[in-house]
């Protein structure tokens, strides 16, 4: 089964403990037999609501292929990190993983077209 999930880590965090709380889920991820199919990091971002004084926060989504008893697990490691503001995790139905790979896609083709300007330009 394929599933996404989006998480929101608390604003006062450095680039390194970001990056560091993202690897931590996609271990708890992999360590319990997942394949992350893609990962997302959105960056800062203005939340619609305050959520503990904070109006702001990291996004990253994550992409993951997987049994479901792997969703509890990840949920666990997410409420017992006090980093983590929320988070969303569902099951893509099929219209909802064509959709996902089609954005996949047209990123990585837009990231393609990008670098040869930037390698004309040095």
């Amino acid at each position: 089964m394929q599933y996404e999930t989006v998480f929101i880590l608390t604003p006062v965090l450095s680039d390194a403990q970001m990056k560091e709380a993202v690897e931590k889920f996609s271990k708890v991820l992999t360590d319990n037999g997942a394949n992350i199919v893609n990962t997302e990091e959105w960056g800062m971002r203005k939340l619609a609501y305050p959520i503990d004084k904070k109006s702001s926060g990291f996004y990253t989504l994550i992409e993951f292929e997987g049994e479901p008893t792997i969703v509890r697990k990840l949920e666990t490691a997410f409420r017992r990190d006090e980093r983590v503001l929320r988070f969303l995790t569902f099951r893509q139905d099929k219209y909802a993983a064509e959709y996902a790979a089609k954005r996949r896609s047209l990123k990585a083709a837009k990231a393609a077209e990008v670098k040869p300007a930037e390698a004309k330009e040095d």
